[in-house]
């Protein structure tokens, strides 16, 4: 029986562009952009920040040494908002309906820049920030390693007490997915920006818990 599920942030509660991404942090001076991001595992200082190798200061100092100019948060949180595309307020309200019954968690590779999005009012069209549709968010940089490391498995694990055999992990990274199998979860792999609801319900109907 499933008693938690735990999702993926970027691509399967909010859909991503790489592309869109690239585009905006060419224009914020980074000419590379293309060979420096990516949709699932980020590298060099981008990789560094979502470890919380770096604070974002730091980032933004390096980044700024890349770009050739100084840069400040906002244009470098709009920068990283070019990952997004939007939120499906149907994806919201089915996991408001979920946590009637079972624990929510968000596991995400993310970082401060994101974070601040997503945590604050602007996040929902009803002013909801992203943290009141779940039980608690697990984010990469707060604890020091990023998926598939099985160390931020166990972490979440420990940390919240939820049993792998009776968590479902949703994430669209297939790395990702292979990594929470290994760590005991159910699991599914829905494409980026994919409406997962029925899909979900199918695997939920299959394990069924009632609080």
């Amino acid at each position: 029986m499933i008693r938690n599920i735990v999702f993926d942030f970027g691509g399967v509660i909010a859909p991503i562009s790489r592309e869109k991404a690239v585009e905006a942090f060419v224009r914020l001076g980074l000419a590379d952009a293309d060979s420096r991001l990516d949709k699932y595992h980020q590298t060099g200082i981008f990789q560094e920040l979502e470890e919380g190798v770096i604070d974002t200061a730091c980032f933004q100092k390096r980044l700024g040494e890349l770009c050739g100019r100084t840069l400040d948060w906002e244009e470098t949180q709009q920068a990283w908002m070019g990952f997004f595309t939007g939120v499906d307020e149907a994806i919201l309200e089915c996991l408001e309906q979920l946590r009637r019954r079972y624990r929510l968690y968000v596991l995400s590779n993310t970082n401060p820049y994101v974070m601040g999005w997503a945590c604050s009012e602007r996040f929902s069209p009803q002013g909801k920030p992203l943290d009141a549709y779940f039980d608690k968010l697990y984010l990469s940089y707060r604890i020091g390693v990023t998926k598939p490391d099985e160390r931020i498995f166990r972490y979440m694990i420990e940390d919240s007490g939820v049993v792998p055999s009776e968590t479902l992990f949703v994430d669209d990274g297939a790395s990702n997915v292979e990594a929470g199998k290994r760590a005991g979860f159910l699991t599914y792999c829905p494409a980026n920006g994919e409406d997962w609801r029925d899909a979900l319900g199918a695997v939920l109907s299959e394990n069924p818990y009632r609080r």
